[in-house]
């Protein structure tokens, strides 16, 4: 299974980028979590299809409605996946 770590950065806490990113990543049949960082990115972690992970980060780039996305950034990760997709 392949992993990959993004960092997005911009409007992107406060307007549910993180519960957004959930459901898109579920859609997708990606496995990982979204989680809020103290310098007002957003990380996004996931595992799942190649294919899956490239939809995923072209969805990131125009998250919600509220989001003003400026910067992804994306890097190849090697874990262990967790079960589902989380917020946390």
């Amino acid at each position: 299974m392949n992993g990959a770590r993004f960092l997005v950065s911009g409007r992107v806490q406060g307007v549910f980028y993180r519960a957004a990113t959930r459901e898109r990543a579920r859609h997708l049949g990606l496995v990982g979590y979204a989680r809020n960082l103290d310098d007002g990115r957003v990380e996004v972690v996931a595992f799942g299809a190649p294919e899956a992970l490239d939809a995923l980060e072209r969805w990131l780039w125009q998250g919600p409605p509220a989001a003003r996305v400026e910067a992804v950034r994306r890097e190849a990760l090697n874990a262990e996946p967790p079960a589902d997709f989380r917020v946390l």
